[in-house]
């Protein structure tokens, strides 16, 4: 049967029930009044094909129901067949209320009872009337804003109490406003649909704040989305009508079922060894780090993605999607295959293959790290900007090769190709934030409740000699000054580039660098708090951005005439005017570099002056008569191409035509 048939179908008649299972012997269908009483229990019929179908009139939309799967139980050979667990149906597009982790659901069975109480349930959802594929509005080198739903409005001023933490928080104008300010390309909204906390969580007094443990994969989080995938539409709408696209950060390698331990909700309880990757002995495979793996190469998984995926883009009109762990999804028992049935078939799906596509490259599994190795269309998170521009900063030595590599594109990544395919990116969700990345030289994660044992040991950071807060105003000062730095770098640097909320005007958690766990004022933005000037600061750069075709470019840097005349695409220089040379390149101490772009449109140049040493220098550039230097930031004429950057800093100069009394 195909995917398109499975769920609940609701017509003229009744409702009709499909849900797929190659294992269970049985599968009953349970109905619930609006009481949570279950009122009805019927048995399915199987067909050939393991779809098991009923269908039952006078049931209309807004009908709860579950499903219950009997067959062997035997739970060293993944068979964990349980009919006294209800289990919420993976086709599912609304449930009642959020999952919240209870042991009974994880309980072997005859041992925990029926676990129909504790569960939310399936809502019968009338089909929405299919929109058509709206045209993308993010382009090559946008401005990717990683957005965390609650944390982002929790403590905005403007929004009304009532949205603030959801997603109709986003259709707010000063919300829109804000984005629009600093030039948001399209917002990357982290997950929403409806997850489980990790069983670890609530003796901590603890939640899961980022939604990287889902259940139900269409299905949006009640507590982000009350009004199920009419608030996404409508926010995706007002951030279309402002030029603004939306990403979706959707997890398909794992669920929040886990390890042999965990909670059985839907996926297990209907075909564990189906829907799991399982090793030959029956256990587990856990190439996520989380207790399970989704086994994408299985025909149920891979029409259960396709069909999530087309759901998001029909009914809410999402310009793409950003993968989590995103191997997983192309690996088998022999390993990752860029050309795996399911990646090839998001390619040639007429619904997805218009969508941006992005893959975070790697996971803990056998030959998990794949930067590089997607291919075209997926554009992919590279760690190896990430660490190499903060090593720069840090101020390690030998860097300035890697840096200019990082500036280009990352052509040894992505070296088989013409454009670049990298998402540039300083600080994600995951690891210390922008500012903490400046303030602090280890991670505090206390608060997590794991003795800091959690998360990156490693993050690349330095603290001006202080760690943490300082009212020195040295420091303060440093510290800004590196964050523009960095800010700097990142806008840039050729390639999609990606900012996470909030790092444009300097927030903190206070050295917490996997703060998960931490839905709370550590992780709400604090919008009352936050550095306007650095704020205006990334509004200034994301505008050089929008109107430089130099730095929108993502076609890799040659260092000749684009199209055989007129000036080189880039030229690298040292601070003096010279060309980059060999010695040059490979002086561990060198500290300066100057990136000179042609304009795509054979206007005038710009230039890069990066000054990664601690005291200013004056820069000298390339002159050619009928042009001078100006400041692209402020406006201010250099004296004969030359211009004075402060240490750790970076300065941006447009070339522009002489008027005729000034050409040289």
């Amino acid at each position: 049967m195909a995917p398109a048939t499975l769920g609940a179908r609701p017509d003229k008649s009744g409702t009709e029930f499909a849900v797929w299972s190659s294992r269970a012997g049985k599968i009953e269908l349970c109905l619930f009044d609006a009481n949570d009483r279950e009122i009805k229990r019927l048995p399915m019929a199987r067909g050939e094909d393991g779809v098991f179908q009923l269908h039952v009139k006078d049931v209309r939309a807004g009908m709860r129901y579950g499903y219950r799967a009997d067959g062997d139980y035997n739970p060293a050979r993944g068979l964990s067949f349980d009919p006294d667990k209800l289990l919420v149906d993976p086709y599912a597009v609304a449930i009642d209320r959020p999952y919240i982790y209870d042991a009974r659901l994880g309980a072997r069975r005859g041992e925990g009872g029926d676990t129909a109480s504790l569960m939310p349930k399936a809502v019968v959802t009338a089909s929405s009337e299919a929109s058509p594929v709206a045209p993308l509005l993010f382009q090559p080198g946008g401005l990717i804003y990683e957005l965390p739903v609650r944390a982002f409005s929790m403590r905005h001023p403007d929004v009304p109490k009532k949205d603030r933490g959801t997603l109709r928080a986003l259709s707010h104008p000063a919300v829109i406003d804000h984005l629009k300010k600093i030039g948001v390309s399209a917002v990357e909204l982290m997950p929403i649909t409806a997850k489980i906390d990790e069983r670890h969580l609530p003796p901590l007094g603890l939640t899961n704040a980022w939604g990287y443990n889902p259940v139900t994969f269409m299905a949006l989080d009640p507590y982000l989305a009350p009004g199920g995938i009419a608030d996404l539409r409508a926010a995706t709408d007002a951030l279309r009508k402002a030029g603004i696209g939306v990403i979706l950060d959707l997890v398909f390698n794992h669920t929040g079922e886990s390890d042999e331990h965990g909670p059985t909700l839907s996926l297990r309880g209907l075909d564990n060894l189906a829907y799991y990757r399982h090793e030959p002995d029956g256990r587990l495979v856990n190439d996520t780090g989380t207790g399970n793996t989704l086994a994408c190469d299985h025909p149920a998984v891979r029409d259960l993605v396709l069909a999530s995926l087309r759901h998001f883009v029909r009914q809410a009109g999402v310009d793409g999607f950003r993968f989590d762990l995103a191997p997983v999804l192309g690996r088998d028992g022999e390993g990752f295959d860029a050309n795996a049935q399911l990646l090839a078939a998001m390619r040639i799906d007429p619904v997805l293959s218009s969508r941006i596509l992005i893959a975070e490259p790697w996971d803990i599994g056998p030959g998990g790290y794949q930067l590089g190795q997607f291919g075209s269309p997926f554009l992919e998170w590279n760690d190896k900007y990430r660490d190499d521009v903060r090593r720069f900063w840090r101020g390690d030595s030998g860097m300035v090769g890697r840096l200019a590599t990082r500036l280009a594109g990352s052509s040894d990544i992505f070296a088989d190709e013409q454009q670049s395919r990298s998402v540039n990116f300083i600080a994600a969700h995951d690891g210390m934030t922008l500012a903490d990345l400046v303030r602090y030289e280890k991670k505090h994660n206390e608060a997590n409740g794991e003795d800091n044992r959690d998360g990156h040991d490693e993050n690349l950071s330095w603290n001006h000699g202080v760690e943490g807060e300082s009212a020195e105003p040295r420091i303060v000062g440093e510290r800004v000054g590196d964050q523009r730095a960095l800010l700097a770098t990142l806008f840039a640097s050729r390639g999609a580039i990606m900012l996470t909320a909030g790092d444009e005007f300097g927030r903190s958690q206070c050295g917490n660098n996997n703060a998960y766990a931490q839905d709370n004022a550590l992780t709400w933005l604090d919008w009352d708090e936050r550095d306007e000037a650095l704020e205006d600061y990334v509004a200034a750069l994301s505008a050089l951005r929008r109107n430089s075709s130099a730095l929108r470019d993502t076609t890799f840097l040659t260092g000749q005439p684009r199209d055989g005349g007129g000036s080189a695409d880039v030229a690298w220089m040292t601070e003096t005017g010279l060309p980059m040379d060999e010695t040059a390149w490979n002086d561990p101490d060198r500290r300066r570099l100057t990136m000179v772009l042609a304009s795509m449109a054979g206007a005038g140049r710009l230039a890069v002056l990066v000054n990664g040493d601690r005291r200013s220098s004056t820069f000298v550039l390339p002159l050619r008569d009928g042009y001078h230097w100006f400041g692209a930031l402020d406006q201010d004429a250099s004296s004969e191409g030359r211009r004075l950057v402060e240490g750790r800093a970076v300065a941006f100069m447009i070339e522009r035509e002489a008027d005729a009394g000034e050409a040289r």
